[in-house]
């Protein structure tokens, strides 16, 4: 089972939209029949089969093993990732450009930036083979400033060094990678 997997087609996006699909997915956590899925969200084995077969062929689930079951196989599912995540490009026709938001420092920016990761990454995710790591670098982490001074001071000498790295390890006949860094007011955690 994959981590997460970016849904790249419409219908795939509909099919794991629809809220009896939605409560099979959720079902399939853990590997299940037509039978153990349809117990456990009150339906019949022979609807959740139907809806088994259309995530199937969409890729959103996938076969886990087969059972000997009163002279039949019985196939028990799973997901096939974790996690699903929309790319924006499904919503619309052109994908998110973040060279025409003119406010370099605004939430519309950065959901645009964060918006065209998702859908580059998942375009190049979904198109190699599970054995292959993707190169990528992520860094998450959580800074309290005192002061929105302290903030500024502080983009500018993280602007600074990262010019500063970008210019020692950069090749003009390397692979290109996209370096995105990311700030905003983290959300108050629920208790």
């Amino acid at each position: 089972m994959e981590d997460i997997r970016v849904l790249t087609d419409s219908a795939a996006v509909e099919v794991a939209l629809d809220p009896i699909r939605t409560s099979i997915l959720d079902a399939l956590s853990e590997p299940g029949s037509a039978t153990t899925v349809a117990a456990a969200i009150g339906s019949t084995r022979q609807k959740v089969n139907y809806h088994l077969k259309a995530l199937e062929a969409h890729g959103l689930i996938e076969q886990a093993e087969t059972r000997l079951w009163g002279g039949i196989n019985e196939r028990f599912m799973r997901r096939s990732a974790r996690c699903l995540v929309v790319s924006p490009g499904v919503l619309q026709n052109a994908a998110v450009d973040p060279d025409e938001i003119a406010d370099r420092l605004s939430a519309a920016y950065l959901i645009a930036v964060n918006a065209r990761t998702v859908s580059e990454v998942g375009a190049i995710a979904n198109s190699t083979t599970t054995e292959t790591r993707l190169p990528t670098l992520t860094v998450d982490t959580v800074i309290g400033f005192a002061s929105p001074e302290d903030r500024a001071a502080f983009a500018t000498e993280l602007q600074s060094a990262i010019a500063a790295l970008v210019a020692r390890y950069h090749h003009d006949e390397g692979r290109p990678h996209r370096l995105t860094l990311s700030s905003y007011p983290r959300p108050k955690e629920s208790s």
